[in-house]
């Protein structure tokens, strides 16, 4: 792929969602400036490592000293660093704030007004929806765990800045170099493979889903057509893929023979987000998912023929 002049600084970009990033501004001709702290020990950009558009700083996205150099050195910023999910969060909340919220404020202040920023957020901002009601970007933001807080409050000092795109990211799920087992798709695949059963608590509660590569092609969306969809959040899941626990587990059971799932009389999920998300704003500017929840689960099986029981989770 030929090479462009735009320089992208991805902070995070060795995750389970920055690395995919990583590799796929590499093959569109960006070079690309990864900061990431490595706190999980993971080797997921070694594959990337020929190419000579990317260069790799081991270092914290908190750190001024640091990231004031970087930032002014390129054209588009991606913030994806950040402690992801409530558990680990909850653990450490100074380190949640640091990292997922004042990281961000910090960025914002010593970018400049012409530079783009690509922002993503989550679906757990919308917390519990109205029954039966899709969450639209216009939708009241209600997060219940304090990761949910720290984003949306994040996401609302990119917006304010102005020259910049958030994405309110349903529940990823697929393959990836840094691979989380913690995330519901992956998890209920990979006890599929090798447990052949999962026992449910509060199975009703929905939510959306989208697979890893379809987050990096929509940031590609949004840097190939950034003036008209800038100042704005956009959803992004699967129209079809609104389900409930119970529903999905249905899904995995149709291309997994033998998966057994039942839910639980009593006990509950610590977990209550619970919402049906449109993503009609997206996909009017010409977005569209490569791939089916169904292609995602066939991946994952393959995954977890390799990876077995692992330590991939953010828990």
């Amino acid at each position: 792929m030929a090479k462009n002049d735009v320089k992208v600084l991805v902070t995070g970009g060795a995750g389970y969602i920055g690395s995919v990033m990583t590799q796929a501004l590499l093959q569109r001709g960006f070079s690309v400036t990864v900061v990431d702290s490595f706190l999980y020990g993971q080797n997921s950009l070694l594959h990337l490592c020929a190419d000579e558009g990317l260069e790799i700083v081991r270092g914290d996205c908190r750190d001024l000293a640091l990231m004031k150099p970087l930032i002014a050195k390129h054209d588009v910023l991606i913030p994806l660093a950040a402690l992801v999910g409530a558990p680990i969060c909850d653990r450490d909340r100074v380190a949640a704030k640091t990292t997922n919220l004042d990281s961000v404020r910090m960025l914002c202040r010593l970018a400049s007004r012409s530079q783009m920023i690509l922002y993503p957020v989550t679906n757990s901002g919308y917390g519990v929806g109205e029954k039966g009601k899709f969450c639209t970007e216009e939708s009241p933001l209600r997060p219940i765990s304090f990761y949910g807080k720290t984003k949306v409050e994040a996401e609302k000092i990119i917006l304010d800045r102005g020259n910049s795109i958030s994405f309110r990211l349903a529940t990823a799920f697929g393959a990836s170099p840094r691979m989380r087992t913690d995330l519901l798709v992956n998890d209920f695949v990979q006890r599929a493979v090798t447990d052949r059963a999962v026992v449910i608590f509060e199975g009703h509660f929905k939510r959306n889903y989208i697979h890893v590569r379809d987050i990096a092609k929509a940031f590609l969306h949004g840097l190939a057509n950034f003036k008209s969809m800038r100042g704005r959040p956009y959803n992004v899941g699967l129209e079809d893929a609104n389900l409930s626990k119970l529903e999905l587990c249905a899904v995995i059971q149709k291309i997994v023979p033998g998966f057994c799932f039942m839910e639980a009389p009593i006990g509950e999920d610590p977990d209550k987000r619970d919402y049906i998300v449109s993503n009609a704003r997206i996909l009017s500017t010409g977005y569209r998912p490569d791939w089916s929840l169904e292609d995602g689960i066939r991946e994952l099986i393959k995954c977890f023929v390799v990876l077995r029981k692992n330590p991939y989770g953010n828990n």
